[in-house]
């Protein structure tokens, strides 16, 4: 039996009986009245799922009374029906959060789809997304066992994106965790796949952009024009949360270009995102800009000279142009930015590095507010659109979009929530990250890393002879067996990078267009 309860108003009600006939034939309980007044006075006494509402009444219109109902019940559903096709009356209805517009003759069908577009559309979008996603399942499943490239692996991760994000609101949590075990074991299989092709990446023409490509490859082309161009590297983005506030995006700019790009090993700032800037590897940093780079045991900042190696990456790429860096890590420092963005007008390149994601998920390790606001994936992507809805970030897009520039947004690596403790055993040198070590003498278990005991092989420094680096794959992190229940209690659940993953290494890069 139906529980929906309509009220239909309309000040020739009894012309529509057929129409209410349908709707009771159909288990729906349908009350009626003549006028706004009637209209509002019942919304006073009674208990209505959704309201039918016809725009020209004598005395209250529609227009005014349909403010009245919003000012009583916010969150009652209202379905503005009208015999007028005016522009100005579809305007103040739809700016007055109606749930639907009709234009008159109506008929049953469409009252029918109405009403279920309001009232059961949460149930029927659940059913149909189960539906669809225990269909592609079977799909992803028998792709896992057979993708081999960095392109199928980016196009099968954005996949498992696509239905994270579609699963996230429905009933049956279920199927969530059918997705989360599809992820898992796609992480594993990807560890694989990165333990054994990574270190041919850096000879193999064959092989997918990566972080100190990026910069030479995708965005030193966009500045051959006349436009301005907005860099906008999010500090510790993943896909998933690019993919959460890109329709904010969109109400400014049209996206042009988007690809998945490939963050280095470790996925971890001063690695990856040195690399960005500098276009060269850790430890080709290390060689030509000893001045510049820190290593993991070295005293001081390790991402203080990134405008630096900017200069000199421009200068090595012969781009003579007029540009300038921000890096913000402050509420304060963002809206200084927003103040004074005008001014940024005449550059041909504008950078700007927002830390404040980094922020959040560094944050959620120290703080128990954090760690209730970002408890799993879906939180975290809550959190992340709701601080970029408000942040100084939006509003310095917003102001570029309106001065011309071409954006492109981008990160330096992803992160990964860590769930299972492995242990490790290094000496008073060892670096202090959860996700990637470097020292000497490390022991730990073999199953749960990639390992890379000639650092030189992919690129990275050694910090004396016997260095070797070993990252975690998957959900890992490394734990030591000194006070070793209350580490893993502290650690486990918070969002950590410098690993092996799916999200910490396949991340976005973006060009857009200002609308």
């Amino acid at each position: 039996m139906n529980d929906i309860k309509i009220l239909w108003v309309d000040d020739e009600i009894d012309l529509l009986k057929p129409h209410i006939l349908f709707l009771e034939k159909k288990n729906y309980a349908v009350d009626t009245c003549n006028s706004g007044t009637e209209a509002i006075e019942m919304i006073d006494t009674h208990s209505y799922d959704i309201v039918f509402l016809d725009e020209n009444m004598p005395g209250l219109t529609g227009l005014e009374t349909l403010s009245e109902i919003k000012e009583k019940r916010a969150d009652i559903p209202v379905v503005m029906i009208t015999k007028s096709e005016e522009e100005y009356i579809m305007e103040e209805a739809i700016g007055s959060k109606i749930a639907d517009y009709l234009i008159k003759p109506v008929n049953p069908n469409q009252i029918l789809l109405s009403l279920k577009k309001n009232l059961d559309n949460s149930r029927l979008v659940s059913e149909k997304t189960t539906s669809s996603y225990q269909q592609e399942f079977r799909k992803i499943a028998m792709d896992l066992s057979m993708v081999n490239t960095y392109e199928e692996w980016s196009d099968l991760y954005q996949k498992l994106i696509y239905w994270e994000l579609q699963l996230e609101d429905i009933e049956d949590s279920s199927m969530v965790e059918i997705l989360e075990s599809q992820k898992n074991e796609a992480n594993t299989q990807f560890c694989k796949f990165v333990d054994k092709n990574y270190p041919d990446w850096f000879d193999d023409e064959d092989a997918p952009t990566m972080s100190h490509q990026l910069f030479k490859k995708h965005v030193a082309p966009e500045l051959k024009g006349n436009q301005p161009v907005l860099l906008v590297v999010v500090d510790n983005l993943r896909y998933d949360q690019w993919k959460a506030f890109e329709p904010m995006v969109a109400n400014h700019y049209k996206k042009r270009k988007e690809l998945p790009y490939y963050s280095i090993l470790p996925t971890a700032t001063q690695y990856a995102r040195n690399a960005i800037f500098s276009g060269l590897m850790p430890s080709e940093m290390e060689k030509l800009h000893p001045e510049y780079w820190k290593n993991d045991t070295d005293e001081g900042g390790k991402n203080m000279h990134e405008a630096d190696f900017l200069r000199a990456q421009l200068k090595r790429l012969g781009l003579n142009i007029k540009w300038d860096y921000h890096k913000i890590s402050s509420l304060k420092a963002g809206r200084k930015l927003v103040d004074n963005f005008k001014h940024q007008k005449d550059n041909d390149l504008t950078v700007v590095v927002y830390n404040f994601v980094d922020m959040i998920s560094h944050a959620k390790t120290d703080m128990e507010v954090i760690k209730e606001l970002a408890s799993n994936d879906k939180a975290y992507r809550s959190l992340t659109q709701s601080w970029f809805k408000n942040s100084p970030l939006l509003e310095v897009i917003q102001q570029a979009q309106q001065l011309g520039f071409k954006l492109i947004i981008t990160t330096d690596h992803g992160t990964i929530n860590v769930k299972n403790p492995s242990k490790v055993v290094g000496d008073k040198n060892t670096s202090l990250n959860l996700r990637y070590k470097t020292g000497r003498s490390l022991t730990y278990e073999d199953k749960d890393v990639l390992a890379a005991t000639n650092p030189k092989s992919i690129h990275l420094p050694s910090i004396n002879m016997s260095s070797s680096f070993i990252f975690a794959k998957g959900d890992l992190f490394f734990a030591y067996p000194n006070n070793y229940n209350h580490y893993v209690s502290y650690y486990r659940n918070t969002y950590q990078h410098g690993g092996v993953s799916l999200e910490e290494m396949v991340i976005p890069f973006a060009v857009l267009d200002p609308k």
